[in-house]
């Protein structure tokens, strides 16, 4: 450790009835074994609030690497990806190039973005999509807002609006996706879906629709008119936000 730690890393060591100093020294793997347990016990009691992003990441990667300072590579993470979800949505290949990540290190993150998609996924299974846009949203941005390439997702709905099927039907590559009607409106019929939702993310992270997205929605919604389909909204999502074509006045 150096000497410009934290005030809050002292009053911890100070806590456990030692100097930091002494700890770190004397034993410095029982010292980091009772700093996690103080971690861990601070956030069980405050939640996620409790604690800084990097503290937050250290509890995840420290099942990784169990004997070792972490609170560097945690730092490393979030100022290379910006954020906690950055660092948990990180490709895998970009992750294994940062120094002290390996596969463990990988699966406990994909492990946590698994489960933050799954919670979100569960807030719009078997409802009506429409009046849970705010859910709907939430989950179209767990799963897209940090893809390094541009992706095109359909939500096909029923005649209630309860999403029955949520499928990518394109990925391409960073700033552009082929997108044909006449596949959307193949599988729609596939799915018997009475109504859709058109979803995509702009990995630049400005979710503006340029000419192209909105040339490509007026051909999906003028295709599925005439097998009484309907488009009820393109999303853009972006890390700097999202764009409804149908709020923003496009279609």
């Amino acid at each position: 450790m150096g000497p410009n730690l934290r005030k809050t890393e002292f009053a911890e060591a100070a806590m456990l009835g030692f100097s930091l100093s002494q700890a770190t020294v004397a034993d410095p793997k029982k010292f980091q074994h009772r700093h996690r347990a103080h971690l861990r016990a601070r956030f069980l009691k405050g939640g996620e609030r409790a604690v800084a992003d990097f503290e937050l990441l250290e509890l995840i990667i420290c099942r990784a690497i169990p004997n070792r300072d972490v609170q560097p590579l945690c730092k490393i993470l979030l100022k290379q990806y910006g954020s906690f979800t950055g660092v948990i949505t990180a490709p895998e290949n970009s992750l294994r190039k940062i120094r002290g990540v390996g596969q463990a290190v990988v699966n406990e993150l994909k492990i946590v973005q698994a489960a933050a998609h799954k919670m979100a996924q569960l807030q719009v299974l078997n409802k009506d999509v429409l009046t849970s846009w705010g859910q709907l949203i939430a989950y179209c941005r767990s799963s897209m807002a940090h893809l390094v390439h541009e992706q095109f997702r359909v939500l096909f709905l029923d005649s209630k609006n309860i999403l029955i099927a949520d499928e990518c039907l394109q990925s391409g590559i960073v700033n552009h996706v082929p997108v044909y009607p006449r596949q959307v409106a193949k599988r729609a019929l596939e799915l018997d879906a009475s109504a859709i939702i058109l979803v995509h993310n702009h990995p630049s992270g400005d979710p503006e629709p340029s000419p192209a997205d909105i040339a490509v929605t007026l051909d999906i919604i003028e295709a599925l008119k005439a097998l009484s389909i309907t488009v009820h909204d393109h999303v853009i999502i972006g890390k700097a936000g999202d764009t409804s074509f149908k709020a923003s006045g496009l279609i």
